[in-house]
């Protein structure tokens, strides 16, 4: 294997534990009155795992193909509701454009899909109009709640980048006990400088254990 390759797959390794040991970590600290969130959910894999817990779980989708997986995944768990709607910053609709390959394996390419412009591996022959849900005033109403929120994912392809700045904006990250994100800025080459700011910021101002933008 070439050498960039190898280092490359050993750095990605590293990181899908880290995640998973970050994912163990709330499991275990989470139940029955806790709120859930898990804004890009895909196909359900995070959501489930969260609902297993009992707490209350909100999952955001907006790619069609995801959504219907999704849905047959969490379906009958009463402690789930589900999202058919992509994350900003404020309510409305926006085209969701998906990867390169959609039209080969729907599902698989889902995970690519982005409202975002500007994005690379993206095929413009293929995109659909989603709803987009105000997520800041949702997290503002829900923190609100005796309980608070316990645990926020953002995988939103790029999307991350406005909601993140806006959370810093109304201090949301001190109402919610972790939020972890993945960060995309090898997709949005014309943003890069946004995403390495913004990384900066909330290092200075939020320790990991609040904060942690290096979900995968």
């Amino acid at each position: 294997m070439d050498p960039d390759k190898a280092r490359q797959k050993a750095h990605r390794q590293r990181r899908v534990a880290r995640a998973e040991g970050v994912l163990l970590g709330v499991l275990s600290q989470i139940g029955p009155g806790d709120l859930a969130l898990d804004c890009g959910a895909n196909t359900g894999t995070i959501t489930t795992r969260l609902a297993d817990t009992g707490a209350e779980v909100h999952a955001f989708e907006p790619d069609p193909a995801a959504a219907e997986a999704l849905h047959q995944a969490v379906e009958g768990r009463s402690n789930v509701t589900l999202h058919r709607a992509a994350v900003g910053v404020a309510d409305g609709t926006a085209r969701l454009m998906r990867g390169e390959g959609f039209a080969d394996d729907p599902l698989v390419t889902s995970r690519r899909s982005t409202i975002v412009p500007g994005a690379t591996r993206i095929d413009p022959a293929h995109g659909v109009e989603v709803e987009v849900v105000d997520l800041i005033a949702r997290l503002k109403t829900w923190a609100a709640r005796p309980a608070g929120i316990a645990f926020l994912k953002l995988d939103v392809e790029g999307a991350e980048l406005d909601i993140l700045t806006e959370m810093l904006r109304h201090d949301l990250f001190a109402q919610i006990r972790l939020t972890v994100a993945e960060l995309h800025p090898y997709k949005f080459p014309a943003l890069r400088p946004e995403f390495q700011a913004l990384r900066k910021t909330v290092a200075a101002r939020y320790p990991e254990t609040r904060v942690w933008l290096d979900w995968i």
